[in-house]
Order: structure tokens, then C-alpha cells, then sequence
């Protein structure tokens, strides 16, 4: 059994017992979170598809815990102009335990 679930903006195809690291979301480390956009149901070869979410279907995860990506650089140069801008970034993320599909 498997769906696939909007989180923050995001598509992911989450299963019972899998880890997802998605975009930081509000909560601390070890909350209950749930997911209602629910765009896609398997149950053994039985697919259910929203329009656009399926109704009455729940995602049910707990997260453990927030942290940040790699620095990514970012670098922009014009040539002959004497024009040089250096940039790092670090994206924050959290990391998600899917429980229950429902």
C-alpha cells in the first residue's frame, strides 16, 4: 500500500514505516503530524485517484526531527566587468517517520 501525498508544496510517494525528508515543517521533534492532500491511494492494486485530493484519506506521520542540507554556492561572474558575487546556502529540512495510511 502506497500514496502520494502533498507536503508543503511537494509531491512524495510515501509507504507504512518510511522515512521522507521533506521542506521544514511547524512542530517539534517527536510531534504526531498528519497529511490530508492526499492525491493518490494504492490498497493492493485497488487505485484511487483524487479530483484533486481523495476524500477521507489521511497520512499520519511523526517527525524526527529538523536539519540542514548541504551548502549549496551560489556564483555569478560577468566577464571583463570586474563583476564577481559568491553565495552560500542551506536549505532546512525535516525528517518524517509515515506511520498509518488511512
Amino acid at each position: 500500500m502506497y500514496a502520494i501525498v502533498d507536503i508543503a508544496g511537494k509531491q512524495f510517494k510515501v509507504s507504512k514505516d518510511q522515512y521522507v525528508y521533506t521542506p521544514k515543517l511547524e512542530g517539534d521533534e517527536g510531534a504526531a503530524i498528519e497529511f490530508d492532500n492526499v492525491l493518490l491511494v494504492d490498497n493492493d492494486g485497488k487505485v484511487k485517484v483524487g479530483q484533486p485530493t481523495v476524500k477521507g484519506a489521511k497520512v499520519s506521520g511523526k517527525i524526527l526531527g529538523h536539519g540542514k542540507d548541504d551548502k549549496v554556492i551560489v556564483f555569478k561572474k560577468k566577464r571583463r566587468k570586474g563583476y564577481k558575487k559568491k553565495n552560500g546556502h542551506r536549505q532546512e529540512f525535516s525528517k518524517v517517520l509515515i506511520e498509518d495510511i488511512k
